[in-house]
């Protein structure tokens, strides 16, 4: 996925957030993936990315509306950007 470049990453953070966020998403008809890399380095037997920690990622042509809503729902994720 990590190479499907009409995807770009719009939030990090823990997966009830990531969640509340593609149901938002999805809602405003914005098509969102996930990316889990810890979970994905545990069954291939090696360690990567921190534990709770999901990548949401979101079509390139949505990135701007789908960070607003990000933006606006977690405001303190972003506060150091």
């Amino acid at each position: 996925m990590s190479e499907d470049q009409n995807y770009k990453r719009v939030y990090t953070g823990p997966e009830t957030n990531v969640q509340y966020l593609q149901d938002l998403f999805e809602k405003s008809g914005i098509h969102s993936r996930v990316r889990n890399d810890f979970d994905s380095g545990l069954r291939a037997g090696f360690g990567g990315g921190l534990p709770g920690q999901v990548l949401l990622f979101v079509e390139n042509d949505k990135f701007a509306e789908a960070t607003e809503i990000a933006r606006t729902t977690f405001p303190k994720d972003f506060d150091n950007e």
